[in-house]
């Protein structure tokens, strides 16, 4: 439960969405490491009960983008023309009128994400087909250029190494094999990248996608940075046939150049570079995702020795 001061502040906005409503109940929901994210049950006058949930950014991911808000927003309604299944964005504010901070409120998707390896052959196709239909969405006519670019994101943090690398994940390896050839050619027109598209943001219902969520981490840039995340993702979750079954089929669905792909996983091989027990939780779990890295970085490499 929230505090009664916030609660006021959700009643204010529950009228806010829906006119003459009045707040139900407040429950925080887990929203990733730089967002506070509440779902809300707002009753209506003619009886009917709404979900919504209330995404309040924080410190780092207004830094990054003092408008995420508003972008977040746009990006949401252009998914969803473009028939990805997404929570519909109802309101969001800049002002601090409301909350201090900047805020975004979407609709309350009922699903569940799926962690069960046993039942994920049936469900491949569907996280394939999610994420080419994203990739198929071209930025420039959506307008959406308002997004950062993945390889400028790459070429700051490659320019600023930490003051220990973590070896234990090869950072060095990685970063000297990256900054021999970096920038990367671009052989792909550059697309919509979710930026962390994993199955923790996968929302099910059945053995169908109900929704793709968290959009915060959106790029614009090749569509191969995107599938080396998930690639690495998908082999910590599901295993290492899971994420060959996924990349068959992906490759199958979208005439691009892979040649570049190898690097691209050697950049997600970066991303858990000295936060990799942060993300993990638990000793048994960071195990298994620190033997996983390795199985993935030396595929990595042996197919750039084969370039």
């Amino acid at each position: 439960m929230t505090g009664t001061n916030e609660n006021l502040q959700f009643e204010r906005l529950a009228r806010k969405i829906y006119p003459q409503s009045r707040l139900g109940r407040a429950w925080n929901l887990k929203g990733g490491l730089s967002a506070q994210v509440t779902a809300l049950e707002i009753s209506r006058p003619n009886g009917q009960t709404e979900k919504v949930v209330v995404r309040q950014y924080g410190k780092a991911d207004l830094a990054a983008d003092p408008q995420i808000a508003t972008h977040e927003f746009k990006l949401l309604q252009t998914v969803q023309a473009e028939g990805v299944p997404v929570p519909t964005p109802l309101f969001f504010d800049q002002s601090g009128t409301i909350f201090p901070t900047p805020f975004i409120v979407i609709e309350f998707v009922e699903g569940q994400t799926n962690f069960d390896a046993a039942g994920l052959p049936e469900t491949t196709g569907q996280m394939v087909n999610r994420l080419v239909q994203i990739h198929r969405i071209n930025p420039l006519k959506k307008d959406l250029t308002f997004l950062p670019d993945i390889e400028k994101q790459i070429t700051a943090k490659l320019a600023k190494k930490p003051e220990r690398l973590d070896e234990s994940l090869q950072e060095g390896r990685i970063r000297a094999a990256l900054e021999r050839i970096w920038p990367l050619p671009r052989p792909n027109p550059a697309a919509l990248l979710h930026g962390d598209y994993w199955p923790g943001n996968l929302l099910w219902q059945g053995e169908r996608v109900a929704a793709v969520i968290d959009w915060e981490d959106a790029k614009l840039g090749d569509p191969l940075a995107d599938l080396a995340n998930t690639r690495q993702e998908i082999l910590w979750v599901y295993g290492l046939e899971t994420m060959q079954d996924f990349t068959r089929l992906y490759r199958e669905a979208l005439n691009l150049d892979y040649t570049y792909l190898p690097y691209w996983d050697l950049c997600a091989a970066l991303r858990p570079a000295g936060r990799i027990a942060l993300w993990a939780g638990e000793a048994a779990t960071e195990q298994r995702m620190r033997e996983r890295h390795r199985l993935f970085v030396t595929g990595a490499f042996k197919k750039i020795g084969q370039l």
